[in-house]
């Protein structure tokens, strides 16, 4: 038979693949002014639902009647352009991430001049076709201007919310003004102010990119605060029980019984099934805080931020909302595994209890077999003993009516004396005969071979 041909990597394809960067034609056709809206959704399966995000992508290709040069799928990025009559230019950005898949939509007017405005989008015929799988994560509404950043007082009406946050990023030309409050329609506002030498390079898809990787992930963040909320409940009165049942057992252990110590286990071992789906449920939605807390933080320090007169800093806003949430998740997912190791410590106790219970019961019924046969052992003695007094007494017996035979034909002159001295030899045929049979017993029963025993 011939063995099977196994496929091996090509080296060069995988540096390729490494080295690829798709989105690299999208940075040159950007250009301000520009509409964008920004919509992530987080996937509860992401295995399955992650595939079927791209398949989501390409009906929404299809349902944009978008060619198929016009288009770059890959299996986690793709884009399609589409330009209508009036010269506007409409760029669908699709991307799927470990937790999250999301849409960039942009809208290029053809002039430069152009106004833009928050609201929906005023492309041609625009309309989002589709629904998306999973829950909502955020949806932003971000506007990119070529002119500089107007006053406060003009730019309040554009943004719902207390209060305005803003900030100067990566030159002194870029600025952005945002609320972090969403409007009527669920979407958060953003004014982006790049500067007519900026309004057409590359840099601008990195300043949207940077805003929506803060947001995703500080929402991502956030979203998780209700489950931590209720886990923290549930933990507390797992604790409380446990502390309970812990004083219990320790002072009654001692000289608890076999049916106690049973009830314990079972109590301990449900309890501590449903803490450790507790702690697997945690983990499957928690371990992820602390990357996406360093994602938030390393974004933010490489817009480079100083300080807009009149606006508070973006970064107070987002510091307020995850300090200390990340750790807070972490020192819950350590409180719960040490609560399982707590369940597991007195089950392992109670357990060693059981054990030490049944190792005494084993030695008292090894003594109490012992002591049997050790008395079965002297009773089989006697009984042999009583046997070679029986066998002995017949054989004499039945020498005793020959001697008297052979006494009343002549043939013996004392047939007392001969009987006498046949009772010594009766004794030795009876010992042979017992001895005989108790080994061909025993080589019946365990198969080995018995010697036939010297004569006497």
């Amino acid at each position: 038979m011939s063995k099977p041909e196994t496929t091996k990597p090509d080296a060069g394809e995988l540096i390729r693949k490494l080295h690829e960067r798709p989105q690299m034609p999208l940075a040159e056709w950007l250009q301000a002014p520009a509409h964008v809206h920004y919509k992530a959704f987080r996937m509860t399966d992401p295995p399955v639902q992650r595939p079927a995000s791209r398949d989501e992508f390409l009906s929404l290709l299809k349902a944009f009647a978008i060619s198929a040069e016009e288009m770059v799928v890959q299996e986690a990025f793709g884009y399609g352009v589409k330009t209508a009559a009036t010269g506007d230019r409409l760029i669908v950005i699709w991307q799927a991430h470990t937790e999250y898949y999301s849409y960039q939509i942009w809208h290029i007017p053809s002039s430069r001049t152009a106004g833009v405005q928050f609201g929906p989008m005023t492309f041609p015929d625009y309309r989002f076709p589709i629904t998306p799988l999973g829950a909502e994560v955020c949806y932003l509404d971000i506007v990119l201007m070529a002119d500089p950043l107007p006053d406060s007082e003009a730019l309040r009406p554009y943004f719902p919310g207390p209060v305005m946050y803003g900030s100067r990023i990566l030159d002194e030309e870029t600025s952005l003004v945002t609320s972090f409050t969403p409007d009527e329609y669920g979407r958060e506002h953003y004014w982006v102010s790049v500067g007519s030498v900026r309004a057409s390079r590359s840099h601008l898809k990195d300043i949207v990119d940077a805003i929506v990787r803060i947001e995703t992930y500080y929402h991502l963040l956030l979203m998780q605060k209700p489950l931590f909320s209720a886990a923290i409940d549930q933990a507390y009165k797992f604790e409380q029980v446990h502390l309970k049942q812990r004083e219990i057992i320790t002072e009654h252990i001692g000289h608890a019984d076999s049916q106690t110590l049973q009830r314990w286990l079972n109590g301990l071992t449900q309890d501590l099934l449903k803490t450790t789906r507790l702690s697997g449920r945690l983990h499957f939605e928690l371990s992820s805080s602390l990357p996406y807390d360093k994602i938030v933080q390393r974004t933010l320090a490489s817009l480079n931020e100083r300080p807009l007169p009149l606006y508070r800093p973006m970064s107070d806003y987002v510091f307020s909302g995850i300090t200390g949430v990340a750790e807070g998740y972490q020192q819950l997912l350590k409180r719960i595994d040490t609560l399982r190791s707590g369940f597991e410590g007195v089950i392992s106790i109670i357990r060693a209890r059981v054990d030490l219970m049944l190792q005494s019961q084993n030695l008292t019924l090894l003594g109490s077999v012992d002591k049997t046969t050790k008395s079965q052992a002297i009773l089989q003695h006697t009984v042999e003993g009583l046997s070679v007094i029986v066998i002995a007494y017949y054989l004499s017996g039945l020498a005793g009516y020959v001697f008297k035979g052979l006494h009343e034909m002549g043939w013996l002159r004392n047939a007392e004396i001969a009987a006498a001295l046949f009772v010594p030899i009766a004794v030795g045929l009876a010992f042979f005969i017992t001895s005989f049979s108790r080994k061909h017993l025993h080589k019946k029963l365990s198969g080995e071979p018995a010697a036939i025993p010297e004569k006497l």
